[in-house]
């Protein structure tokens, strides 16, 4: 296992919260989509902590993880903008209590 302050996958540069601060410019935030069983999309927004390289035996037998804090994105923690395509997190709308806290990096 090895951990990283960033990564770069999909075409951007993921940076860690740590990594970040102090800087005029970051980013840590991380968007998963995802569907819920009634086949409604459901965003999932969180702030990067850690780069965790997983590997299993061999160079060719790696994965990567992401591991987060996440955010409430009920009505609470959330704003949308449909005109603009812009969304507004509460950053202090934390999920609490939440065991799940890993995704993998090509998902976000």
């Amino acid at each position: 296992m090895k951990c990283y302050n960033r990564y770069f996958i999909n075409g951007y540069v993921f940076h860690t919260k740590e990594y970040g601060q102090g800087r005029k410019t970051y980013n840590s935030g991380v968007c998963v989509k995802r569907s819920n069983s009634s086949e409604f999309e459901v965003d999932y927004y969180g702030k990067l902590e850690e780069v965790i390289e997983l590997q299993y035996h061999s160079k060719h037998n790696r994965v990567f993880l992401f591991k987060c804090y996440w955010y409430d994105t009920t009505n609470r923690g959330i704003r949308v903008d449909l005109y603009h395509s812009l969304v507004e997190i509460n950053s202090k709308a934390r999920l609490r209590n939440i065991k799940d806290v890993f995704v993998f990096a090509k998902q976000c």
